[in-house]
């Protein structure tokens, strides 16, 4: 009852303030403003403002939306833990295996200056053939300073 009497009288206002504006030669102004003040009596008509005003009262309703602020609550902090901590235990499990199973381009070359033990080079290269010719290699190594 007390809604639809403020919400009369916000209306009411409303038009009267457009009046005064279109005395105004201000038309488009007061048309807006008249549009406007005729939204809360429409919402009135309509029983819209019953109803949230029925909503608005009730102890249950307010501890529906508590439990639906607290589910919201819940689903962000679940969030905020799973990015953090990389995923889901599936998704860490993955990356793990991934990470064990990955191998680094650098791994596998020698480290510069290092010298290979005789029993980490390959046995399919045991000696280069007498054929081969390494002066343009070696020329380009001192080349650098290698």
């Amino acid at each position: 009852m007390l809604a639809e009497t403020v919400c009369s009288a916000v209306s009411a206002a409303g038009l009267g303030i457009a009046a005064v504006t279109a005395y105004r030669k201000r038309f488009l102004t007061a048309t807006r403003i008249a549009a406007y003040s005729l939204v809360p009596l429409g919402l009135v008509m309509t029983g819209v403002v019953a109803w949230v005003s029925g909503i608005v009262f009730k102890p249950s309703v307010w501890l529906g939306f508590g439990l639906l602020g607290a589910a919201w609550l819940l689903f962000l902090t679940t969030r905020a833990v799973e990015r953090r901590g990389g995923g889901t235990r599936k998704e860490r499990r993955a990356a793990a295996a991934a990470r064990r199973d990955a191998v680094a381009p650098a791994a596998s070359a020698p480290l510069p200056g290092a010298t290979r033990t005789p029993a980490a080079q390959p046995a399919a290269k045991a000696k280069p053939a007498a054929s081969e010719d390494f002066s343009d290699i070696e020329a380009i190594l001192k080349k650098h300073g290698i």
